[in-house]
């Protein structure tokens, strides 16, 4: 364990072994710091933080902190960062403001420079959150999710397993696994090729997605209709696309070409 002599680290905190901590580094009580993390200067862990095991924080993130919500009233609540993710320089991450509730990142998540998740979101693993990104509170990402640099994320939205949002957009729907998003608002352009071949889906899945987007948006059937008309493809990644949609309470980006909400 290395701690600067300049760092100010609760007795009441509980720091793994092997954990690096940087100069006017701040670690309040009731923190966890997983073993082998590097916490660089002048981070600030807020009581209520837990670090998973070999978690990177970079020079000036403030994790931890209250929620910003008029109706927050003092309660413990937590945040937490699993194992092996990156949070770079400046970036916040909120606890919950719900009594006991949870502010969530998954495993393998790389939240960058000045990126905000604003309490009881819950960020899936392996989770790309760019620069200057705003996630607005109860917001839910998928895992492997790629959000671009600049973009803006109203509260309560869901983005889908491997959905990509393109850079600077306004995202007030839900965005459906597999599909790309961009613009202001935010809609849907298509599939995640590049993603969803990186993640292993082969020929069959991006021919059976490909299907179900033109039934989506390009049919003209009313949402439930074409949906029927989805799950006739028999594919495990159209079932999930389906379940997500029928599942959406806010409702799905619409399609550039059509501007047409689904």
């Amino acid at each position: 364990m290395s701690i600067d002599p300049t760092a100010i680290v609760s007795p009441e905190s509980e720091i793994g072994t092997g954990v690096h901590i940087g100069p006017h580094v701040i670690v309040e009580p009731g923190v966890v710091v997983g073993e082998g993390c590097r916490v660089e200067a002048r981070v600030v862990l807020k009581r209520g933080m837990r670090l998973g095991r070999g978690v990177k924080v970079f020079e000036g993130a403030v994790l931890g902190g209250e929620p910003q919500d008029l109706k927050y009233r003092p309660v413990e609540s937590f945040a937490e960062v699993g194992d092996e993710s990156v949070i770079r320089e400046y970036a916040t991450v909120h606890r919950s403001a719900r009594a006991g509730g949870v502010t969530r990142m998954g495993k393998h998540c790389f939240l960058m420079a000045y990126g905000h998740v604003a309490h009881d979101c819950e960020i899936g693993d392996e989770v790309i959150i760019a620069s200057y990104v705003a996630l607005a509170g109860h917001i839910r990402v998928g895992a492997r999710a790629f959000i671009s640099g600049g973009v803006v994320v109203h509260q309560f939205t869901r983005i889908g397993e491997l959905a990509m949002v393109g850079g600077g957009s306004k995202i007030n729907l839900d965005v459906p696994p597999f599909f790309t998003v961009d613009g202001v608002p935010g809609r849907a352009v298509g599939l995640n090729v590049v993603g969803l071949r990186r993640a292993g889906f082969g020929d069959e899945d991006l021919r059976a997605l490909k299907q179900a987007y033109r039934i989506l948006y390009r049919s003209k059937l009313r949402r439930e209709e074409a949906l029927r008309g989805i799950e006739l493809l028999q594919n495990d990644a159209v079932r999930h696309l389906v379940e997500f949609i029928r599942g959406s309470e806010r409702g799905i980006c619409a399609d550039r070409r059509t501007s047409r909400r689904s």
